[in-house]
């Protein structure tokens, strides 16, 4: 964060050339560091970032936000007016989906206890719906993303917040390894609700995590590492997703989700291997 403040474009040249070695064509913006604002202070604005884009083969899928407030007093106009300027940066960038972090749940002991009920993703529906339309307008399409210790993790989660949502505005993007951390299946959670795919996360995981774990800020965040692992280390069926996910409306793009690792351009290239033999 550091660099981020005194040389944000050292930060982002150092990002594309790690892509560019590892023959990853497509990239989704994330939090700081490499967020959309950092972009604009390295390069000077969207369309400049687009011609760096550009020059170095790359494209945007889109970019991640964290919703984390919605369902919890933030209103409609509120979640709407941050989410615009996000949209129009990514509009102007090439990027057509707008990847929405939900609300994290509670432990089980936290007072006051956080119930994830008809009333709660009622609530996050409602503002979900507000930010859909508006960014898809702007030809953006919001997509929710399954967090493991989320309110949108679980089977249960997953079904019940895609039922109460208008899959013409609100649309899905499944993470292979947090479905698998909350306990779930990718291929047959994800099957059910396939035509609802704006993009997904490929990525692998040895398996769920302890059911009662402490969720506690950036915590569990950091406790998720310890179960993620290189694709075709882990237990997602991988031979399953690809056949399932080429029938999904996100079919051309496969976005191969990278958590902190030591050689993550060794890591890169060891996925799309993987994915590709012979790549």
């Amino acid at each position: 964060m550091d660099i981020r403040q005194s040389d944000p474009k050292r930060i982002w040249n150092h990002i594309f050339d790690a892509l560019n070695e590892a023959g990853v064509s497509h990239l989704e913006l994330t939090f700081p560091p490499a967020d959309w604002q950092s972009a604009i202070d390295a390069f000077g604005s969207a369309a400049a970032f687009k011609r760096e884009l550009d020059s170095r083969a790359l494209a945007l899928t889109g970019g991640f936000i964290l919703a984390e407030d919605w369902g919890h007093g933030t209103t409609s106009a509120q979640a709407v007016a941050d989410a615009l300027a996000y949209t129009d940066f990514l509009s102007e960038t090439g990027g057509d989906v707008l990847v929405a972090g939900p609300p994290m749940r509670r432990s089980r002991h936290a007072q006051p206890p956080l119930f994830i009920d008809l009333e709660f993703l009622q609530r996050f529906a409602d503002v979900a719906h507000a930010v859909g339309d508006q960014t898809l307008r702007r030809g953006v399409k919001l997509a929710l993303h399954t967090e493991a210790h989320s309110s949108f993790s679980t089977r249960r989660d997953i079904d019940l917040l895609l039922s109460l949502t208008d899959p013409e505005y609100v649309f899905f993007c499944p993470d292979t390894a947090h479905i698998v951390l909350a306990g779930g299946d990718p291929v047959q959670i994800v099957a059910d609700h396939l035509e609802r795919v704006a993009i997904a996360h490929w990525k692998d995981a040895t398996g769920p995590m302890p059911a009662g774990i402490e969720i506690n800020g950036e915590s569990i965040h950091e406790a998720h590492r310890e179960y993620m692992c290189s694709l075709g280390d882990g237990v997602v069926d991988w031979d399953a997703w690809a056949d399932l996910y080429t029938s999904s409306p996100a079919a051309s793009i496969r976005l191969l989700e990278l958590d902190a690792v030591p050689d993550p351009i060794g890591e890169m290239r060891r996925a799309v291997s993987f994915l590709e033999p012979g790549a």
